[in-house]
């Protein structure tokens, strides 16, 4: 019995090589290729697919929230996360998410493959230098504090902004508080808001404050300042 993938990633040069490269194995089948988080839900729901290989940055819906989104509604399913971030924020973002693995973009074939075959019997597998990272993450506080951690789908970055935007500070408070541009602090705010699932940045506010985060009321409803 062959392990069935969907990829999906949004670069098209990609996809065909790493389509190419699971031909040659014989216990993995590519049953399909997707260029955004949405389409690689509606795989999973199809039943098409015992794992999927995520980008995590693509148009529309991202890959942390497919990823969040497939182990709710196909548990089943398998999710190997294959990025070309390296990073912390990344990494436990997408196994807060419910990734079972993650791989950097650059892994050989053969690791590639192993890692598809072990998700898809249930195994957690992560690429080399990050099983130790892996490792810190878990055991660097008291069982039970990371998972109290609110709004996991958020970056710490993400969680960093809206901390101080629900203590009140505008756009260009936190810029210079976070020494980053005006233009990277709103497009972290959009971030915020979207994965939140709120309207606008008051609502986010609301939200915050409802989890314990910030101290002053919420102003008006409106845009970003």
């Amino acid at each position: 019995m062959t392990v069935r993938v969907v990829i999906a990633d949004d670069h098209p040069v990609f996809r065909r090589g790493l389509r190419a490269a699971l031909s040659d194995a014989p216990a993995v089948t590519v049953t399909g290729e997707v260029t955004d988080g949405a389409a690689a839900v509606a795989a999973a729901l199809e039943d098409t697919a015992d794992v999927v290989l995520m980008d995590l940055h693509m148009p529309g819906m991202t890959g942390i929230d497919a990823t969040r989104e497939i182990r709710r509604v196909a548990p089943a399913v398998a999710v190997l996360v294959l990025t070309m971030f390296d990073n912390d924020e990344s990494l436990f973002t997408a196994m807060r998410a419910g990734a079972r693995g993650y791989l950097v973009k650059g892994a050989e074939q053969d690791e590639i493959v192993r890692a598809i075959i072990a998700v898809a019997a249930g195994e957690a597998v992560f690429g080399a230098g990050i099983a130790e990272r892996a490792l810190a993450y878990f055991t660097a506080a008291p069982s039970g504090t990371r998972a109290a951690r609110p709004f996991p789908e958020l970056t710490d970055r993400e969680m960093e902004v809206l901390q101080l935007v629900a203590d009140g500070l505008t756009t260009a408070d936190i810029a210079r508080r976070l020494h980053l541009s005006e233009k990277t602090i709103r497009n972290h705010t959009s971030n915020v808001v979207m994965k939140l699932r709120v309207e606008d940045r008051a609502q986010a506010i609301v939200r915050a404050q409802q989890a314990g985060l910030g101290h002053r009321p919420a102003p008006p409803p409106g845009g970003f300042d």
